[in-house]
């Protein structure tokens, strides 16, 4: 089964974006701040990590630079999430070493096409 770690310290979104992908058949992690995502990126190895950018105690950019800098999570591809949809946003997320992009609210069609394109480029099979 897959795993996504999703990094999101808002419950709602959490709770809502956990659920869909879930039910599409993704084994879901969940942190709720930058440094408990780093530190999950390790200790669950997901096969994938959506990353909010606006989190507590370390934000998204400096937590995928962390996971982007260690060899042992280096390769797992990040999806940068985020509400802040203003200019250069996609640039510094991907300065930052995030393989993608995509902006909230979530369009989960969209979000499932990315999810599945970076799984794809690693060679993981997405759930039918």
């Amino acid at each position: 089964m897959i795993k996504i770690l999703l990094v999101e310290d808002n419950e709602m979104n959490r709770d809502m974006l956990s659920r869909r992908l879930a039910r599409r058949g993704y084994q879901i992690e969940l942190a709720v701040d930058g440094e408990q995502g780093v530190a999950m990126a390790s200790s669950v190895a997901p096969d994938l990590i959506l990353m909010d950018m606006s989190l507590p105690v370390i934000d998204g950019w400096e937590a995928t630079r962390r996971i982007k800098a260690n060899p042992a999570t280096q390769a797992i591809p990040v999806i940068a999430l985020t509400a802040h949809a203003m200019a250069g946003d996609q640039e510094q997320a991907q300065n930052a070493g995030c393989d993608d992009y995509d902006t909230k609210p979530v369009d989960l069609a969209r979000l499932l096409g990315k999810i599945e394109a970076q799984l794809a480029r690693v060679g993981k099979s997405v759930p039918q």
